[in-house]
């Protein structure tokens, strides 16, 4: 099974998360920069071990919505799931195919849907 990156500046928010899916047998790896999140998405392309994607929404030097933007640019079909504490930021991800998920985010909604982004019916995770 591919696994789910986490993006956040925040590094108590990673390590809180990758538990969280680690517990859940569902394996993960954590960037806390944008920048260093979408250079280790364009390497994983041929190999396609990143199956989804959650970003935080306000990080320093590059917002979540402008991640999502480069990220699009060269992987569109990948699922991201962002999250926030801001009710309007979604209308930032307008057009860029995003779930959107307000902080405090359910620990099992958040598992639920990277098991569904993880596992989609008829077969593996769209990855380009």
């Amino acid at each position: 099974m591919a696994q789910v990156l986490l993006l956040d500046d925040n590094s108590a928010q990673l390590q809180l998360r990758e538990l969280l899916f680690r517990r859940a047998n569902i394996a993960c790896c954590v960037s806390a920069n944008a920048g260093d999140a979408l250079d280790l998405l364009r390497s994983d392309l041929n190999e396609g071990t990143i199956g989804a994607v959650i970003t935080d929404h306000l990080m320093p030097g590059m917002s979540g919505a402008e991640f999502v933007r480069q990220l699009r640019s060269f992987n569109p079909l990948i699922p991201v799931i962002v999250t926030s504490g801001l009710p309007d930021a979604h209308e930032e991800y307008k057009d860029l195919r995003v779930t959107f998920r307000l902080k405090p985010c359910d620990p099992d909604d958040l598992i639920a849907l990277v098991m569904a982004a993880l596992n989609p019916p008829g077969g593996r995770a769209s990855i380009m």
